[in-house]
């Protein structure tokens, strides 16, 4: 048997779509390792499985580049739009997308048949510390020492928004050593359920730069979560108001935290190839 999969990208954050219907119970999160892998594999961020909603229409399960289940996926989410919209799996523009951090709602600018941008409702952000999750006494956590494991010190903000984020704001985000300080923060005994962490420098209230480490993933060109958490992290700090562009790898993406108390984040999905996975 073979897999069919579809690569898309949001940003350069890259995934591996699988409607996974056809191909019954199996190992998911092995076949995301050997899928993801950049030199053995298709090479990926990870896979989604396009599955049927239990409420709704649709369902998104994410599995990282490591084999371990995501709840959520920003730039995954507006994949997945771009991806059931231009297979004719709905004709609608507004829909939700089941996660396991909550239902996602999209709504689409379609041109000429395709999906060039997508805005999705990432719901109601998260702030104290028993939700992030992260050990040590209840309330919001701003700008706080954490020690690490080889004594160093950095100031984490937190913020959960279907999944975890530790931001660090830095003079510039795009000169740190991602791969040497990240999976320290990502792994650190205070976060039970690990952490993504994300890098952030401020140009001006509505825009700030980001680089991030993702749990499961490592670095990562992009994240649609990780903008959100970045972009509120700056917003509890009274660095930024609350609508603000986000500057990545390849390009920006809008998150605003809006008077109904929900965050939307808005940006654009490109499909890449498809092809098929020998079993």
């Amino acid at each position: 048997m073979t897999i069919a999969f579809t690569k898309l990208h949001g940003l350069g954050n890259d995934y591996l779509f699988i409607e996974g219907t056809h191909y019954g119970e199996r190992d998911w999160p092995e076949l995301s390792r050997r899928m993801s892998h950049r030199h053995l594999g298709a090479g990926a961020d990870g896979i989604i499985l396009v599955l049927p909603g239990e409420t709704g229409e649709f369902r998104m399960r994410i599995f990282n580049a490591d084999g371990s289940e995501a709840e959520t996926c920003g730039n995954g989410i507006r994949c997945f739009a771009k991806y059931v919209f231009e297979r004719g799996m709905t004709d609608k523009t507004e829909f939700v997308i089941e996660t396991l951090g909550g239902p996602n709602r999209v709504t689409l600018e379609v041109a000429g048949g395709k999906v060039a941008s997508v805005r999705s409702n990432m719901g109601a952000p998260r702030f104290d510390r028993t939700e992030i999750p992260m050990e040590g006494p209840p309330g919001r956590v701003i700008e706080e020492p954490l020690t690490l494991e080889d004594g160093a010190t950095v100031e984490i903000t937190c913020a959960n928004i279907g999944n975890p984020h530790a931001v660090i704001f830095v003079e510039d985000a795009t000169r740190v050593d991602l791969a040497a300080i990240g999976p320290k923060i990502e792994r650190h005994p205070r976060f039970p359920r690990r952490t993504n962490v994300e890098f952030v420098n401020v140009i001006d209230r509505g825009n700030i730069v980001m680089r991030i480490w993702e749990r499961g993933s490592g670095i990562t060109m992009a994240s649609g979560s990780g903008s959100c958490g970045a972009a509120l992290a700056a917003m509890i700090t009274e660095r930024a108001d609350r609508r603000v562009r986000v500057h990545l790898v390849h390009g920006a993406l809008t998150i605003a935290w809006a008077d109904d108390g929900h965050v939307y984040q808005e940006g654009p999905a490109a499909e890449v190839y498809s092809g098929e996975w020998p079993e």
